[in-house]
């Protein structure tokens, strides 16, 4: 059987922590911040968590994380 392969795509996207959880980056924050009140884009810093039903389908994309 040959290895599965993980979705390039995926993984640069997506960390799994330690927890299992995974770790994705926020969205919104790229461009057109002129309208984007400061709260807003400091509320968006950082990183945030997949949702319980979207990780089974990125575990499985990357079956080695």
């Amino acid at each position: 059987m040959p290895k599965m392969k993980t979705k390039k795509s995926a993984s640069k996207r997506f960390k799994v922590r330690g927890s299992g959880s995974i770790k994705r980056g926020q969205a919104f924050k790229r461009h057109i911040l002129t309208k984007k009140t400061t709260k807003t884009k400091r509320n968006l810093r950082g990183s945030a968590a997949v949702q319980k039903c979207d990780a089974p389908s990125i575990h499985a994309m990357m079956p080695y994380a």
